[in-house]
């Protein structure tokens, strides 16, 4: 290990979500001398997994489905698996379902997905088909900060496609079947699907579909946060819990302070370090809407009419592409839709350590204004009801949480915006504000790791990973890094 001179570290990272873990782990690699500070008694940020309604269901708290852990290069290279982390495939990604009783599809393969589409197969296959062969060189231009791709016509050909709105790209299916699914896939955006950009969001996901499926991780989410613990414990890294930082004077002296936080902590924190113009600049930076979440305790499966949804890790619950939109519509507007669009996982159907033998769990949230404390359980429930006749009858125990309690669990989720802040198409090339680099900060050695950077929202870890990246080329003389690839 190297000997951090006159600093108690070499690097001190603070928060320890997917991109706080990646960061201490990625520069503990390097023989840096690393702690790890963590405010909430428990590691893994919106990892985690606890008992949130009756003994013996396991809810994760936040993350729950994980594609992008899936494609994610940091993770490919973590070797994860050594520390016990494992992950389930359910045979159907996400299911759509529909007022008629009919679902629409993401299955693993592209082509079943397309043959399920009916009068749309061959659309679906000219949106996807050539994202799906050329994948794996995109998925290390699009989980990088903006800069000139490695596969550049491959990327060139995806912006084309991924730029326009997802209301834009719904028009070149001609069934509701298609352009539903499109609607829940680029609704994760939690964006209008009238804006740009919001159909690269269900390219990404769809792709990752097709190429790595959506994973489950065997126990709950925490299981990943666990193995990446390991992971660094075992290289030598240092992880104090319980602490809160409320300055950056409380911290112990380091060569380079990684921040897994978004800009209104990190100015509360290390606001006094930084240049007048920094603080204009993430003073500036935008928050979305948030989530209300719902976790059920179940007495058994949700009963949902289509048999596609009852064999999904995932099911988008809003029936049209026009319903979807309009309630997506009025959330980034203020207002409360009284039929939102709800994400909903059924982990232990596929996972049954998450629950007593014949019962379930399920996890499902809908977006709302930012800083809503409005309760959206009646609304949740009868839109799952609305697809699965006689849900309410299985429910034998429940837990919310409305945008305020998703804050004090995770004080990244500002207002409840669990993306770090909104991924426009004006803010996905500015965030955390327009630097050449997104990670370095207005000070020497001191550094953002958190989703509020590229690429953004997702437990994917790349945001940790480029930005300790950095700080090993600007603090540590560069050569001591590898490449994750």
């Amino acid at each position: 290990m190297s000997k951090p001179g006159n600093t108690d570290f070499d690097a001190i990272v603070v928060g320890s979500g997917p991109n706080g873990l990646a960061a201490a782990i990625t520069l503990q690699k390097q023989g840096l001398s690393v702690l790890l500070l963590e405010a909430k008694p428990t590691i893994g940020g919106g990892m985690r997994t606890a008992e949130l309604t009756l003994p013996g269901f396991k809810h994760d708290v936040c993350s729950a489905i994980h594609p992008l852990a899936a494609i994610s290069p940091f993770f490919k290279s973590a070797g994860l698996e050594k520390f016990g982390l494992k992950f389930i495939q359910p045979p159907v990604c996400a299911a759509h379902p529909f007022d008629d009783g009919s679902a629409a599809a993401i299955y693993p393969s592209l082509e079943a997905t397309a043959a399920a589409l009916n009068i749309d197969k061959q659309a679906y296959l000219d949106l996807m088909q050539d994202i799906v062969a050329q994948w794996p060189g995109l998925i290390n231009d699009l989980f990088a900060p903006l800069q000139f791709p490695r596969h550049p016509l491959a990327m060139a050909r995806f912006v084309r496609k991924g730029f326009p709105s997802a209301e834009s790209m719904a028009k070149k299916f001609s069934s509701e079947a298609a352009k539903g699914l499109i609607a829940g896939m680029a609704a994760h955006s939690m964006l209008p699907l009238s804006k740009p950009i919001t159909a690269a969001f269900a390219l990404v996901l769809m792709a990752t579909a097709h190429t790595h499926g959506w994973p489950i991780p065997v126990g709950g989410s925490q299981s990943i946060a666990d193995a990446m613990t390991a992971c660094f414990l075992t290289l030598g890294g240092e992880i104090e819990t319980g602490v809160e930082i409320k300055n950056s004077r409380q911290l112990p002296s380091a060569k380079a302070l990684l921040y897994d936080l978004t800009p209104k902590q990190l100015l509360r924190i290390a606001g006094q370090d930084f240049s007048a113009f920094y603080t204009w600049q993430l003073s500036r930076f935008r928050y979305g809407m948030g989530v209300f979440k719902i976790d059920w305790a179940l007495d058994g499966p949700i009963p949902f009419t289509a048999a596609e949804c009852r064999n999904a890790g995932t099911v988008h619950l809003g029936n049209s592409f026009a319903e979807i939109a309009a309630a997506e519509a009025l959330s980034n507007k203020g207002t409360h839709p009284d039929s939102p669009f709800v994400l909903l996982a059924q982990q232990s159907l596929f996972d049954t350590s998450r629950a007593p033998s014949g019962k379930q769990v399920a996890w499902a949230y809908c977006h709302v204004p930012n800083g809503s404390t409005r309760d959206m359980t009646i609304a949740i429930e009868a839109q799952v009801e609305r697809f699965a006749p006689g849900f309410r009858d299985r429910i034998i125990g429940r837990h919310v949480m409305n945008t305020t309690a998703m804050e004090d669990y995770n004080a990244n989720y500002i207002g409840g915006d669990i993306n770090g802040g909104v991924i426009d198409a004006t803010q996905l090339l500015t965030r955390p504000a327009m630097r050449f680099s997104p990670y370095r900060t207005s000070a020497k050695g001191i550094y953002i790791c958190s989703s509020a950077t590229p690429p953004g929202g997702g437990v994917h870890g790349m945001c940790g990973y480029h930005a300790a990246k950095t700080a090993l080329r600007d603090v540590f003389g560069g050569e001591r890094l590898t490449a994750y690839h």
